[in-house]
């Protein structure tokens, strides 16, 4: 503002600019947060694009191994097979964690809410509890105790399930049904068969003299446990269907008495069952005319 010789009433304001100040570019894009250590950066953009590059490059990875590698078709389902049941590996850790006397039986409701309620209410008061800008781990306690604790403990448990589970396997002398499926395809590779059990790759193998009473017999000594109703197997026991191309009705007998890799011998229990020897002869001799080709 200026003032000339004028009077107080003519007085004349000029507005003068300043060399010192900088003109305005209008919107100022906000710098790089990267730069400053410790410190964070924008969310949006920033942020939220490099978690959804992160995210579509995992789900292409899942579509590629999904697509390239199909999931193999099990055992059809027999309730009356002798099975430890196990959940996926990655539940592992709380499958162990169940099997606890503090979180089972008497204890299932502190075990389910209390234990359980205290985990996820420390995740969720985590944000709460570290307020620093801090970003990297040693500068921020609480939150990569709350971390490491918990990677530890489903290290710890996921380890200790699965130790237990081979031990229980070993006792029981079972075999899992994934490694039952390799030596099944092992044995059809080496035969020339389709190694797939999935529909449409897999021939049918009729039974021959369905209506025999040897049938009957089967159903009567118990082997439907572990080779079904249907002769087809299970987790406990393989199929019979076309089990006269493997043995002979002398190796049959004696796989029944004998017993045959991990199948413990059978004629006693037969027996016991009101099955006679001579039953047995028939069965047999029955069993080794199942051949997939007649």
């Amino acid at each position: 503002m200026a003032h000339g010789p004028k009077s107080e009433d003519e007085e004349k304001i000029i507005y003068v600019g300043d060399s010192r100040v900088r003109k305005g570019a209008g919107f100022i894009t906000p710098p790089d947060y990267t730069a400053y250590p410790g410190k964070s950066e924008a969310f949006i953009p920033n942020f939220l694009l490099k978690e959804w590059m992160v995210g579509v490059v995992v789900l292409v990875g899942i579509l590629v191994l999904t697509i390239s590698e199909p999931a193999p078709l099990g055992y059809p389902a027999n309730p009356s097979a002798s099975v430890i049941p196990m959940p996926d590996w990655y539940f592992l850790f709380l499958y162990q964690y169940l099997k606890y006397p503090y979180a089972s039986g008497d204890y299932v409701l502190l075990g389910v809410l209390g234990v359980s309620g205290v985990a996820f209410g420390a995740l969720l008061l985590a944000p709460f509890l570290d307020t620093g800008k801090e970003r990297r781990f040693y500068k921020r306690p609480i939150a990569s105790s709350l971390m490491i604790l918990s990677v530890l403990s489903v290290f710890y448990l996921t380890n200790v399930a699965w130790t237990h589970y081979k031990h229980e396997l070993e006792a029981s002398g079972q075999k899992p049904e994934h490694i039952q499926r390799e030596e099944e395809a092992h044995e059809k590779a080496e035969q020339g068969l389709p190694t797939s059990n999935a529909p449409g790759q897999q021939q049918e193998v009729a039974i021959v003299e369905k209506d025999d009473p040897a049938m009957e017999t089967f159903k009567k000594a118990g082997c439907i446990g572990c080779h079904a109703a249907d002769m087809k197997g299970g987790p406990a026991g393989p199929s019979l269907r076309g089990v006269g191309d493997k043995h002979s009705q002398e190796e049959i007998l004696t796989i029944i008495k004998e017993g045959y890799n991990q199948m413990q011998p059978q004629y006693n229990n037969a027996i016991a069952q009101g099955v006679t020897d001579e039953e047995i002869t028939h069965l047999t001799e029955w069993l080794a005319k199942q051949k997939a080709e007649q």
